[in-house]
């Protein structure tokens, strides 16, 4: 057999089994037009101020230009992307109550195990529809929320709702912001009371099974002042040879003093267009910490903020992308410095292989009144052939002489020189080069959850067993 020099792609075999779409499978028609969400609205029993904001929000997309200045998108038409799929099933409070095809899909996702092991809540989300959520008594008798959005929106935390969703991220804001205020279904609520602090983390899935469809949940997090709560994201997709779309928003509140740690691991297949927005607004000192693993999609934009509201508030995010053949990802973030003695430090890893693009792009912004302001953005990139490509395009806009700000970026390619030193200690060169590379990201993936970092580290190691000569 003939001997490669290069890292294999990350194998997301694991994530491409798919279900057969069965007869009872409830299809929206194709298209984005006002009947059709009238239709959508209907039949998520919307209240009547949501069925409004969903009109509306269809008017601000018609009249919102598609973005021009990233990745070209132009293989996604919206005409012929289905925005809801219902799966035959009702949310389920007990994992056994799940149907088959689909238990058996969150089964091999390894979903059920890590609730049992190590999760104080689950939410699983397939296709348009939570199909189980699951909250541990003894999170629940602290007084801590977790619960599919929907129904959370014609509880007693309606008005609670109604005052933050879409606050954060308005419909004007852009115009995948506008469809997803039109679309929107699934997603999580979580509301931890004053002073609660919630030791192990939540955690929400969701998987794409449909093929030309779109999926469009949307998170809300409100952390009030002293809280603590760190809530796990992850999702994906089989892959198809039409376009998909993912077009959710995470909306997170994070009171004075409180801390919330928000990690998401994205896995989507190569024909995803992944268009996200995340943002998270910090009171006086609060603190988010953002952690974001990129390694799927066709094209990716995805800039989580932070807003630093209060004196003192804090953000960090720590993110690794890896993109290989036919990817685009454009990732980065974005950190806005309202109030005095705020802080902010970001720290990146990219790697891009057999001509996978990837960009990074960080905005800081320092208002005037943000006296005595930090931030420090560091990003690296590794290229592991000559077809790929890395770029870093950060913006800062300073607007107060009292503050302290940094930015480094390096881009390089792996050293002749390192894989000679760790060969003349004995190691092999296929090694040699995995080291390097579980090297570069080890400062971030350390940061990931204990269980997505070790598959991270070894789908490295796997990749280059055997694929250098």
């Amino acid at each position: 057999m003939k001997e490669k020099t290069y890292v294999e792609d990350i194998d997301r075999s694991m994530y491409d089994f798919r279900n057969e779409e069965g007869a009872d499978t409830y299809r929206i028609e194709e298209g984005l037009t006002p009947k059709i969400v009238l239709e959508l609205s209907e039949e998520k029993n919307d209240p009547e101020w949501m069925r409004d904001f969903r009109l509306h929000s269809l008017e601000i997309y018609n009249k919102k230009k598609v973005p021009d200045w990233g990745p070209s998108i132009e293989g996604l038409n919206m005409d012929q992307i289905v925005t809801y799929v219902r799966p035959n099933t009702k949310m389920q409070g007990s994992w056994d109550e799940v149907p088959e095809e689909i238990k058996d899909t969150f089964e091999r996702l390894g979903i059920p195990q890590a609730e049992r092991k190590s999760l104080a809540g689950v939410g699983a989300q397939y296709d348009s529809e939570l199909v189980y959520h699951n909250v541990k008594a003894e999170v629940a008798a602290q007084g801590v929320v977790y619960s599919d959005l929907e129904s959370a929106l014609r509880g007693e935390y309606a008005d609670l709702i109604r005052s933050h969703f879409m606050k954060l991220v308005p419909p004007t804001d852009h115009k995948f912001a506008a469809l997803h205020g039109a679309v929107w279904s699934g997603g999580s609520f979580v509301y931890v009371p004053k002073g609660v602090k919630v030791e192990i983390p939540l955690q929400s899935y969701f998987r794409l099974n449909a093929a030309g469809a779109g999926q469009f949940e949307h998170t809300l997090i409100i952390v009030e002042e002293g809280a603590y709560l760190h809530f796990i994201e992850g999702c994906s997709a089989p892959k198809y040879n039409v376009a998909n779309l993912h077009a959710g928003c995470v909306e997170l509140y994070v009171g004075k003093n409180a801390t919330l740690r928000y990690s998401t691991i994205e896995n989507w297949s190569k024909n995803m267009y992944n268009l996200n927005t995340k943002r998270a607004k910090v009171e006086e000192g609060g603190k988010v910490e953002w952690v974001s693993g990129s390694f799927g999609s066709h094209v990716s934009y995805l800039y989580p903020m932070s807003i630093l509201a209060g004196r003192g508030a804090r953000a960090e995010f720590t993110g690794v992308t890896f993109a290989g053949k036919g990817q685009n990802l454009d990732t980065g973030c974005k950190i806005v410095h309202s109030a005095p003695d705020t802080s902010s430090y970001v720290n990146t890893r990219s790697i891009s292989k057999s001509g996978g693009i990837s960009t990074f792009r960080s905005s800081v912004v320092v208002n005037h009144q943000a006296k005595n302001s930090k931030s420090s953005v560091s990003c690296q990139s590794l290229m592991l052939d000559s077809e790929s490509r890395s770029d870093t395009i950060p913006a800062m806009d300073i607007r107060t002489s009292q503050a302290d700000i940094g930015h480094e970026a390096k881009i390089g390619r792996i050293s002749d020189q390192a894989v000679f030193y760790l060969m003349s200690r004995g190691i092999s060169e296929e090694e040699a080069r995995a080291l390097i590379v579980s090297g570069f990201a080890d400062n971030v993936s350390k940061e990931l959850p204990l269980e997505y970092a070790v598959e991270m580290n070894n789908l490295i190691r796997l990749e280059m067993k055997g694929t250098v000569g």
